[in-house]
């Protein structure tokens, strides 16, 4: 398979979230993303309409988000599903993410500055929980046949 097919083949299961993806699948589609969020920034930058959603997004930026959220997730749960793991590993990136941010908020909100402190402090729990992730992804998968379907690089 050429890099493009890789790249598109996570669109074209956009809300498939059984079987596996071989690491080319995953890093082709995750290099897209970035791509297109490459273009899509200078564009808003050149037209003048980054920074109009919160003061930091511009609204293609959150359009292209939107699109490819489920698609996203999609292959990264297929492709811990390669790697004999359960796609509910993604809870170890958004749980202290979410957390924090709830800290965050609620620190800010009360103007507490040692509340602020142990949200910068749980922060590295978030840090870790992604660089986690990250190893999972960069993982080979396993070879042959899983409890998640067939080797995606088998035929």
């Amino acid at each position: 398979m050429s890099p493009i097919d890789w790249a598109k083949r996570p669109l074209q299961k956009y809300a498939d979230f059984s079987g596996r993806a071989a690491r080319a699948e995953y890093w082709w589609f995750v290099l897209a993303i970035i791509v297109c969020y490459v273009i899509i920034n200078i564009i808003e930058s050149l037209i003048g309409i980054n920074r109009m959603v919160l003061g930091i997004y511009g609204p293609l930026m959150v359009l292209l988000w939107l699109a490819t959220l489920v698609p996203q997730i999609a292959v990264s749960v297929r492709r811990l599903h390669d790697t004999n793991r359960s796609g509910w590993w993604l809870l170890v990136v958004v749980i202290p993410y979410a957390i924090l941010g709830f800290m965050m908020g609620r620190a800010a909100g009360a103007g507490n500055a040692s509340g602020l402190a142990a949200a910068g402090l749980f922060s590295l729990v978030a840090l870790a929980g992604a660089l986690v992730i990250l190893v999972l992804m960069i993982l080979p998968g396993n070879k042959g046949d899983n409890s998640y379907g067939p080797d995606p690089y088998a035929g």
